[in-house]
């Protein structure tokens, strides 16, 4: 699929409102919103590729819902940002979102809306009484600039200030802690995007965080499939960890527990920058603690054997079929039998199923334990083949 900057999102409710939708985007700035309300559907554009990348993942990741239904995610035509939009954004900080200074007590978010409507659809209003300063989010950037160019000859706007405020997409965490991890991401993102085939330029528009990124953490290139994990509780299973773990099938789990620390190499970069994204966000814990989340090493590309094991329904679980005796095939027995390609993360028996699964830590072993049990006479009347990473 080209990718451009446009995120489709399929499956609307017609009683969803845009403010919804919005609500559950967490990257920005954002361009523009269409909504096709006889379709169920709406296409967001974002100014800048890397993000639309990031809402995409993340939202694949997540699942968004509205209303008991699941929000489809996919992508929308590729095209550039008009250029009188991208010109004010360089040379204004133009945005979506207007920004009203100098309230009179009297205004009203209803009342603000009611005024402004009439220059297109409107996302969100929002006024800071004890500041006296309002916020409305338009569909477009486009509809905002006309709307800063209109209001500031109106008389009824005289004297008060009218600008751009940021996205509520693109909102920053005020702590410095969070705002450099932020940044880190974001960062992550642009230099990963802009090197990933098939992203496309910048469109130059480039993140300004993306210039000291090198610097804080070497390991946080693009391509990379690792995440490192810190502060793990000396309780802690693997299998707890991988339980913390989502949105992408994992190549290897590596938990170093003297050390407290664990490496999550996934077979997808996106996936590992989508779930980078989102612990940093919204932090991990485990056992009451916060995990560290970082970068492990740079894994390099899955090697071509894995790539296509993956490609063809391969993970590190495995699936053990037709199990009529759980007496003859107990959960030690397929632990231990197994457990000879390598370490078990997780054994996980349906009886009423008749099956179980063994998940790995290592695709690399589950491919040979697979191929090794196939061959073993006490295994050769069971159904084993690749399950789903969980």
């Amino acid at each position: 699929a080209s990718q451009g900057r446009t995120v489709y999102v399929g499956n609307l409710p017609s009683d969803a409102s845009v403010d919804e939708l919005l609500s559950q985007v967490r990257f920005g700035p954002i361009e523009s919103i269409k909504i096709l309300p006889e379709k169920s559907c709406a296409f967001i554009s974002f100014l800048d590729p890397t993000t639309a990348a990031a809402f995409h993942s993340d939202a694949l990741m997540r699942k968004i819902r509205l209303h008991e239904q699941d929000l489809k995610i996919g992508w929308g035509k590729p095209s550039a940002v008009p250029a009188a939009v991208l010109q004010a954004v360089q040379t204004q900080g133009a945005t979506r979102n207007v920004y009203l200074g100098n309230l009179d007590e009297s205004v009203t978010e209803q009342t603000l809306r009611d005024d402004l409507c009439r220059f297109g659809p409107i996302d969100q209003v929002k006024i800071v009484r004890d500041k006296n300063i309002g916020f409305v989010h338009f569909l477009s950037i486009a509809t905002a600039i006309k709307v800063t160019q209109t209001l500031v000859n109106e008389p009824e706007y005289a004297g008060r200030r009218v600008a751009f405020g940021k996205d509520r997409t693109a909102y920053v965490p005020k702590n410095q802690h969070q705002q450099q991890q932020h940044n880190m991401a974001a960062a992550a993102m642009g230099s990963m995007a802009a090197s990933f085939g098939g992203f496309g330029a910048m469109g130059g528009f480039a993140s300004p965080t993306m210039g000291g990124f090198g610097r804080t953490d070497p390991n946080a290139q693009p391509g990379n499939r690792t995440i490192y994990l810190g502060n793990i509780h000396p309780e802690t299973t693997t299998e707890e960890i991988c339980n913390t773990i989502r949105g992408g099938i994992l190549q290897q789990i590596r938990y170093i527990p003297d050390k407290h620390i664990c490496f999550v190499t996934f077979v997808d970069p996106h996936c590992a920058l989508a779930f980078y994204q989102t612990a940093s966000f919204q932090g991990i814990a485990l056992h009451n603690r916060r995990l560290k989340v970082g970068w492990g090493k740079v894994s390099g590309p899955t090697s071509p054997g894995i790539a296509m094991v993956v490609q063809s329904g391969g993970s590190r679980n495995v699936y053990v079929g037709n199990i009529e005796d759980f007496d003859v095939y107990s959960e030690e027995k397929l632990r231990k039998d197994f457990g000879e390609y390598g370490e078990i993360e997780l054994v996980n028996a349906l009886r009423e199923k008749q099956c179980c699964f063994i998940n790995f830590t290592n695709i690399a072993n589950s491919i040979k334990a697979i191929e090794g049990m196939k061959a073993n006479p006490e295994y050769s009347h069971l159904k084993i083949s690749f399950g789903k990473d969980r």
